[in-house]
């Protein structure tokens, strides 16, 4: 059988710019950010300044507008705030959005895009076709989406926000909170996690998704699988903690990797 390819995994976006050469020669990963409609995660400038392409799936926009002054205290001229973080796209079926805030937007040149034609996909998963249309070939195999607000509120559309990543299995996309992280690590590449102490960890989790696991193996956690069998009625590794700064992950079946991020002082 042939060996699988390996996959690294960094949480890069949550470092300023700055800080954020790969070392190794590779290209940075091109980094597309999706706001919906939960809170704002407080590192969401971070999110904004990573990303190439910006977009809102509808009432994400009213988050853009509510919170993200919210984020700069020392600064009292909200409108100042809500102009330099205008979305390049808002794209959904538009139940959400407030009037006001889309012709806000739209006045200062966003695109809008109305999809309320299409009642069989989420407005995640919308925006996400829409990435995968826009962006250019070279920068494809780099890409990673980043979701901010995709946790939290109500739970069918947290397992929405989910079942996206499985429908998008081959792109990399990572769902963010105030609390933690969430993607795919999809069972046909070996995985490699950099772990940023500063920003991220101890706790975590790896979680079957879709259909049982037969068989896992990691390195770098206290509590490591050795040819574990995980599956949802039995055992799923939930409270973990890393305990290395790379962790690895091998598994015949497609696993969610979940770990916490840090409040920042």
């Amino acid at each position: 059988m042939a060996e699988k390819l390996p996959m690294t995994h960094c949480s890069r976006f949550l470092l300023p710019p700055t800080t954020t050469g790969t070392g190794n020669g590779s290209l940075p990963p091109a980094y597309a950010l999706i706001i919906l409609n939960q809170r704002l995660p407080r590192f969401s400038p971070l999110l904004w300044e990573h990303a190439k392409t910006r977009m809102c799936a509808d009432g994400g926009a009213n988050r853009l507008f509510d919170n993200m002054p919210e984020l700069f205290p020392n600064e009292h001229d909200v409108s100042v705030i809500r102009k330099r973080y205008k979305p390049d796209l808002i794209k959904g079926d538009m139940d959400s959005i407030r009037p006001g805030v889309l012709n806000f937007y739209r006045n200062l040149g966003t695109k809008i895009v109305n999809n309320s034609d299409d009642q069989d996909t989420t407005d995640l998963h919308k925006c996400i076709t829409y990435v995968l249309d826009v962006v250019s070939d070279d920068e494809k195999s780099n890409l990673c989406i980043l979701v901010a607000g995709a946790l939290g509120g109500r739970f069918d559309h947290e397992m929405g926000n989910v079942n996206t990543l499985c429908r998008f299995s081959t792109t990399r996309i990572v769902l963010l909170s105030d609390d933690c992280l969430i993607q795919l690590l999809p069972s046909t590449q070996n995985h490699e996690i950099n772990v940023l102490s500063s920003v991220e960890g101890p706790h975590c989790g790896l979680i079957p998704i879709g259909t049982p696991c037969g068989s896992s193996r990691t390195t770098g956690l206290q509590w490591n699988l050795d040819n574990t069998e995980m599956r949802f009625g039995g055992l799923v590794s939930t409270s973990n903690i890393v305990k290395e700064e790379t962790v690895t992950v091998r598994s015949d079946s497609d696993l969610l990797w979940t770990i916490s991020l840090k409040k920042q002082t």
